[in-house]
């Protein structure tokens, strides 16, 4: 069985569970960084929602997926997005060149394969530009409190086909994006309070 055997599954474009407290501080660290090039480039798009409210804000917005099914539902709600079907283990710079920002929200707890999917950013990026790369937090008082509230088997989601499979902590992925090339790896925390935070986002630059 290879990775396309579980291809995520999805049924519609709307925000998910996880735009509703990614996308506030997502809009936030774009807005501090004053871009005047307004091209962005997203890897792991899903169904489009967060490229199409990347484009509501003034981005022109090229997004890419591996499921064929959320790439199709995407280019039928939002024409006015680029979506093709692409992985990031693909030489995506070499097609599409250069960007001054990448966005990678809930993604590299997918992969199998990491270190190439942390180089694939990187190498989309322009000199200066900056990475917004997103996934579930794991930190002490997080996994203790999951562990007194027997909550870890629902945390880790062992029986979700095509589920996380790399559960990241901020000095793991801080470690994933300096081997790549990042520099200045900073975070900040998304959902609940910072020490039970359900994700974190990295903002890397090259």
């Amino acid at each position: 069985m290879d990775e396309q055997d579980t291809e995520y599954a999805y049924f519609s474009t709307d925000p998910s569970w996880s735009n509703h407290y990614l996308w506030p501080p997502l809009q936030k660290i774009l807005s501090n960084l004053q871009l005047s090039d307004r091209r962005i480039f997203e890897v792991g798009c899903g169904s489009g929602a967060t490229a199409n409210m990347l484009a509501g804000c003034g981005f022109a917005v090229t997004a890419i997926d591996t499921s064929a099914q959320g790439v199709a539902l995407a280019r039928d709600a939002f024409p006015h997005v680029h979506f093709d079907e692409r992985s990031a283990y693909h030489d995506l710079a070499a097609e599409y060149g250069t960007f001054p920002i990448v966005v990678s929200l809930e993604v590299v707890e997918h992969c199998f394969w990491p270190r190439k999917y942390a180089q694939t950013v990187h190498d989309l990026l322009q000199p200066g530009g900056v990475a917004i790369i997103s996934t579930p937090y794991h930190g002490y008082l997080k996994n203790l409190a999951l562990a007194v509230t027997n909550r870890l088997d629902d945390h880790f989601t062992a029986l979700w086909d095509g589920g996380h499979i790399k559960f990241w902590s901020e000095k793991t992925l801080r470690i994933l994006l300096e081997e790549a090339g990042f520099r200045e790896v900073g975070f900040i925390r998304a959902g609940r309070i910072a020490p039970l935070a359900k994700s974190m986002i990295a903002i890397a630059k090259k």
